[in-house]
């Protein structure tokens, strides 16, 4: 059984954009979560410890930006 993703996004960011298209790309369904519409939203990116975005959380990990380190973490959910 597949984790849940969540993104955590803005409009108008290209790197969150990248981030979204390559979960698509993979057949990995998803949630957008936008900083900019929600205080909540900030919140919660910022309990993970980062201040910007995109951060995508799968289960209790959390990876920022466009990185190898993603690609681990959407390799997990497939497990």
């Amino acid at each position: 059984m597949s984790k849940p993703v969540i993104v955590y996004s803005m409009e108008d960011c290209v790197e969150c954009s990248y981030v979204k298209r390559m979960l698509k790309e993979e057949g990995i369904p998803f949630e957008v979560r936008d900083v900019m519409k929600s205080e909540e939203y900030k919140k919660e990116v910022e309990k993970y410890g980062f201040l910007g975005v995109p951060v995508t959380v799968v289960g209790d990990h959390a990876v920022k930006g466009l990185n190898p380190e993603l690609m681990e973490l959407i390799r997990s959910t497939k497990q």
